[in-house]
C-alpha cells in the first residue's frame, strides 16, 4: 500500500519533454509495454467514484492495483501480486470496494495498452520526481465498444518534495502540456458524466446543507476500505461521518425531510464502530497511564490484561464490523444515502437565503444545550442529575456537528470545549469502572491487584478535576456564544 501523488498532463502527439536538468539530475528514458485490464460492475459503479481496479502486466509493478482517491491527485494505491486468473478478482481486494459495488459482479470494462517512456529527475541517491511519457490505446468492451488513442504525461512525485513536483509541472505546462480533463486514463476512456448532485439554488439554505451532506457520504465511503484493512484512525473517522450525518439530519429537519429512517440506520452503523473505536481508545489511554507509572509501582500482569486482552476483543470486534460492511443492511444504507444527496425531499425553507435561515437552526441548536443543562441543574438526586448531564454533553456535540456544517467556527468551539470537559468526567468514571472488573477478575485469577487500584485513583483524579473545571467552563461558554448568537 501507498500515497500517489502526481499530477497530469494532456499533451498532443508532437509534445516534447522539455529538458529538466536545471532540477536535478535526468535518468533515462527507459520505455515499458503496459497492458491493463480494468474491472468494474456493469454500470460502471467503480468508476462513478473515481476508483480504479485494474490487472496489469508490464513495467516495474506488474499485478493487481486497486486505487482509492484521497484529494485531488492523490490516491491511495494498495497492490496485490499478479495472478494467473483474468476472470476474477483477488478476494482481499474484491472485498475493499464492497462500498462501491455493494454486492454487483466486477467483470473486464476495458482495456488499456500503454507505450511508456520514463525519466527520473534526481539529486544524488534521491529520486525526487518520476515524469512518464505515455501514448495510450483505451478499448472499451460492452455495448459501447470502441477504440481510442492520446498521449499524455504523468509526473509523479518520488522521495521529493512538492515543491519539486510543481517545478516540473510548472516546466511541462511552458513546453505546451496543459492540465489533464480526466483524473485518470480509465476516466478518460470512460467518459462517464460527473456525479449528479442536489438540485438546490445558490446561495440557498439547501445548497449549504447538501453541500455537506454530500461531503460527509463521501467521507464516510473513503473510510469503508481502511476500516476493512483496521487502519489507523479509520474506524474513528467514519464513525465521526456517520455521526455528523445524523445529527446534520435532526438539526436541519426544516430543510430537508423524510430522513427519519435514515438516521437510525446511521445510528445502527455507528454503534457498530463505536464497540472497537471505546476499546481502542480505551487501551490507549491504560497504556498512557502505565507508561507513566514508575516501574516498581507496575505488580502483576496488568498490562497484558489491560492491554492484549482489550487487543483481542477489538479484533472480534472488527470480525463483526467487517460482516456488517458486507450485509445487505448496509448497502441499503448506502444506496439510501445516495439518493439523499441526489434526490432529497426539500422543504419550501430550502429555498431561502442561507444566512438568515441556518444561524437560526444554529440557535436553536444551541438552545437545546441549555435547555438540557438547566433541567439536569433540577434534579435534585445526585446520580439522576450526573445521568442528565449526558444528554447535555450530546446535546453539546450536535450543537458543535450543526456549527461545523454552518461554517461558524467560533461557535463550534465553544460547543466543543462544553462536549469536552463533560467528555473528561464521563471518561473517568467509565475507566474507573473498567478497571474495577479487571481488577476482580486479576483477583480471582490470584494476581497482584494494586496497581488496579492506583490506576482507579489516577481516573478518580482526572474526572473530579473535569467536575470542578465545568462550572467555569460552562458560564465562560454561556457568555462567548450569547456575543455570537
Amino acid at each position: 500500500m501507498g500515497i500517489e501523488i502526481e499530477d497530469k498532463f494532456d499533451v498532443s502527439d508532437d509534445y516534447t519533454v522539455p529538458d529538466l536538468s536545471k532540477i536535478g539530475e535526468v535518468e533515462g528514458p527507459r520505455s515499458y509495454q503496459l497492458v491493463a485490464l480494468y474491472y468494474d460492475t456493469p454500470d460502471l459503479r467503480l468508476a462513478a467514484r473515481g476508483v480504479t481496479l485494474r490487472r496489469r502486466r508490464g513495467g516495474s509493478d506488474p499485478g493487481w492495483h486497486l486505487k482509492l482517491p484521497k484529494a485531488k491527485g492523490v490516491r491511495q494505491e494498495i497492490t496485490h501480486p499478479l495472478t494467473r486468473s483474468t476472470k476474477v478478482v483477488p478476494a482481499e481486494l474484491e472485498q475493499l470496494v464492497r462500498a462501491y459495488t455493494r454486492g454487483a459482479e466486477l467483470t473486464p470494462v476495458a482495456e488499456l495498452d500503454t507505450r511508456r517512456s520514463v525519466i527520473v529527475v534526481s539529486a544524488g541517491e534521491t529520486r525526487l520526481v518520476e515524469i512518464s511519457d505515455d501514448r495510450v490505446k483505451g478499448t472499451v468492451f460492452g455495448e459501447d465498444s470502441r477504440v481510442e488513442r492520446w498521449r499524455e504525461v504523468e509526473a509523479e512525485l518520488l522521495d521529493g518534495e512538492a515543491a519539486h513536483l510543481a517545478k516540473v509541472g510548472k516546466r511541462l505546462k511552458k513546453a505546451g502540456a496543459s492540465p489533464a480533463a480526466s483524473a485518470s486514463k480509465l476516466a478518460r476512456l470512460l467518459a462517464r458524466p460527473p456525479r449528479p448532485g442536489a438540485p438546490t439554488q445558490e446561495g440557498s439554505a439547501g445548497e449549504v446543507v447538501m453541500d455537506y451532506l454530500a461531503g460527509q457520504v463521501a467521507a464516510l465511503l473513503s473510510q469503508d476500505p481502511r476500516v476493512r484493512r483496521a487502519e489507523d484512525d479509520a474506524v474513528h473517522q467514519m464513525r465521526v461521518a456517520a455521526r455528523r450525518m445524523r445529527s446534520a439530519l435532526k438539526a436541519f429537519k426544516s430543510i430537508v425531510a423524510g430522513t427519519g429512517q435514515v438516521q437510525e440506520e446511521l445510528r445502527w452503523i455507528g454503534a457498530v464502530l463505536g464497540v472497537v473505536r471505546d476499546l481502542e481508545v480505551t487501551r490507549a489511554r491504560f497504556a498512557r497511564l502505565l507508561k507513566s507509572l514508575a516501574p516498581e509501582l507496575v505488580h502483576g500482569p496488568i498490562a497484558a490484561r489491560l492491554g492484549d486482552d482489550l487487543l483481542k476483543r477489538e479484533h472480534e470486534g472488527y470480525n463483526r464490523i467487517r460482516e456488517a460492511l458486507s450485509s445487505d443492511r448496509y448497502y441499503a444504507l448506502l444506496n439510501d444515502l445516495d439518493a439523499l444527496v441526489t434526490d432529497p425531499e426539500l422543504t419550501s425553507a430550502a429555498g431561502k437565503a442561507a444566512e438568515a435561515t441556518l444561524k437560526g437552526v444554529a440557535a436553536k441548536n444551541w438552545k437545546r444545550v441549555t435547555d438540557a443543562y438547566d433541567h439536569a441543574q433540577a434534579i435534585e438526586d445526585e446520580e439522576r442529575r450526573e445521568i442528565a448531564m449526558h444528554d447535555v454533553r450530546k446535546a453539546a456535540k450536535r450543537a458543535r456537528y450543526t456549527a461545523e456544517a454552518l461554517g461558524m467556527g467560533k461557535l463550534a468551539k465553544h460547543a466543543e470545549a462544553v462536549q469536552e470537559v463533560l467528555g473528561s468526567y464521563q471518561d473517568g468514571v467509565v475507566a474507573q469502572e473498567t478497571l474495577a472488573k479487571e481488577a476482580e477478575v486479576a483477583r480471582q485469577a490470584g494476581e497482584d491487584t494494586f496497581t488496579y487500584g492506583l490506576l482507579i485513583g489516577i481516573e478518580k483524579t482526572t474526572a473530579e478535576r473535569a467536575h470542578a473545571e465545568f462550572p467555569t467552563v460552562w458560564d465562560n461558554t454561556v457568555e462567548a456564544v450569547r456575543k455570537i448568537l
